[in-house]
């Protein structure tokens, strides 16, 4: 069945095919992400390798992953999105691949940043949900993709132990690669090329200045927790960064084809939007390091739960999530963008801030509705975010829009650890375990108190921003901006 808008003709048949494949997605690369995270001790064993050494298996993947979200996302825009999307799923595929035989470290650091190159295909997804379906559709479809990330997180955790245990840490990726190469075939023959293209040259001189401005940061963020905040190393790669900012601005100024349009990201909508999900992400991240915490000490500092029962635990969160966000997808264009996302934001903080003040007095029921409340507020609001993006930039450029946004978010996600490990190192307690040897340091009361009061605060602050935000839809009608304006469209 076909159904026609102002803006063409869409295929609903195609566009349900479609929705299967951009939906299914994220479970895969949750599942790969989260399942490594339980390995990483196993890894850092084989190996004969430190912590530090082994935390760059994380992130030598954000590192590549966030420059290429937005060198791809610009290049689908370019070529098209279906054929660069294809390009990052294949990097993404190889990578998997490669990392359950990696014979070395530095093969496996080398595996990983080609599994990086692979995280544009988010960008490019939503790209393509924006173009291919129906408007009144796209609210929906984006729900569902962002309910797919807490599920696969909940899945990994638990089956990432598991298989780590039982099998070793390289199953973790063998028992993945069938899934992504299945994943490229499917994407390879249902999707269609992107409606939209817009020829130009690549900026090079954009990209090295885009690699200069955010490697160095991010690597300074990562180390920080380890080498202090205020060691030399740390201020001299921010002071780095710094400089590199200031000259990918004042490039992408005056470039005729910028990598990044300062006038797009600029705009009032997707300001808004890039500003919100970094420190949504920055607050999600801070939440989900206590959270592990507090499952998985022993009483009476926590819960004393294993991975699996930690994973298992997290699962009435992640069936809130699946059933709020494409809930609020169908109830968008009614209700309105904007009012979603302050009571999401608004949600999220209420919970948050009871967390930091009776997050060791709750009991296990308690805390897991808790969790579920707080999950529930920031799917509301993160769906509200990426359709207040996608209905606010014009179509040709929405891979670069997209990609930015990701870059956005890798910062809070990297912030957001790397804040809650010098906060947990800050206020702690020396405990005496018989089977340990050594002492070991567990977050007090304090720590969790100062780790979900700063999210509390971060997701008030986002409920204010909020406030700014343009609504895009409202009344069964969608204000989206085209190439050649804006224009309304009526949901029927």
């Amino acid at each position: 069945m076909e159904v026609t808008r102002k803006d063409g003709t869409y295929d609903m048949a195609y566009a349900k095919r479609a929705m299967l494949v951009v939906v299914i997605l994220p479970l895969l690369v949750m599942y790969t992400e989260a399942m490594l995270t339980p390995a990483l001790p196993t890894i850092q064993k084989e190996f004969g390798i430190n912590p530090n050494d082994v935390s760059w298996v994380l992130t030598i993947y954000l590192l590549v992953g966030t420059v290429s979200a937005a060198i791809l996302g610009k290049l689908g825009d370019m070529y098209g999105k279906k054929r660069m999307f294809l390009v990052a799923l294949g990097f993404y595929t190889l990578g998997v691949i490669l990392n359950g035989f990696a014979p070395s470290f530095q093969w496996l650091l080398v595996s990983r940043g080609i599994q990086g190159l692979g995280m544009a295909i988010f960008p490019l997804a939503f790209s393509l949900v924006r173009e291919e379906f129906p408007p009144e559709m796209v609210p929906q479809v984006q729900g569902m993709i962002s309910a797919m990330f807490g599920v696969g997180m909940v899945i990994a955790l638990p089956l990432g132990a598991y298989v780590t245990q039982n099998f070793g840490w390289r199953w973790t990726y063998h028992s993945a690669a069938p899934f992504a190469v299945l994943m490229f075939i499917l994407a390879w023959r249902v999707l269609r090329e992107s409606r939209y293209v817009n020829p130009g040259k690549l900026d090079w001189p954009g990209a090295l200045f885009l690699v200069w401005a955010v490697v160095p940061a991010l690597v300074a963020v990562t180390r920080a927790p380890n080498v202090g905040w205020r060691a030399e190393q740390t201020l001299v790669l921010f002071g780095v960064s710094i400089v590199g900012v200031i000259a990918l601005y004042l490039w992408e100024k005056r470039a005729d084809n910028p990598l990044i349009p300062l006038d797009i990201i600029s705009s009032r909508n997707p300001a808004i939007v890039n500003l919100g999900i970094m420190f949504a992400a920055f607050g999600i991240s801070m939440m989900s390091q206590a959270n592990t915490y507090i499952f998985q000490m022993k009483p009476p500092y926590g819960f004393g739960k294993t991975i699996l029962e930690s994973g298992l635990l997290m699962t009435p969160m992640a069936g809130v999530m699946l059933v709020v966000a494409p809930l609020a997808g169908k109830l968008m264009p009614r209700i309105g963008a904007k009012p979603l996302a302050i009571t999401g934001a608004l949600t999220a903080s209420a919970g948050l801030a009871l967390l930091s003040q009776y997050a060791t007095q709750l009991s296990l029921a308690q805390f897991v509705a808790l969790i579920a409340v707080v999950g529930a507020g920031i799917t509301l609001m993160n769906v509200s975010f990426i359709n207040v993006l996608v209905f606010s930039v014009p179509p040709r450029v929405m891979g670069v829009a997209t990609g930015a946004n990701s870059l956005f978010r890798n910062f809070g996600s990297t912030w957001g650890p790397a804040i809650a490990g010098t906060v947990m190192s800050t206020y702690y307690i020396l405990v005496h375990i018989p089977q340990i040897p050594v002492p070991i340091k567990i977050p007090t009361e304090k720590a969790y108190e100062v780790l979900f009061g700063t999210s509390a605060l971060v997701y008030l602050f986002l409920a204010l921003l909020s406030l700014a935000i343009v609504e895009v839809m409202k009344g069964g009608k969608i204000h989206e901006v085209e190439n050649e304006g804006e224009k309304e469209i009526t949901v029927g």
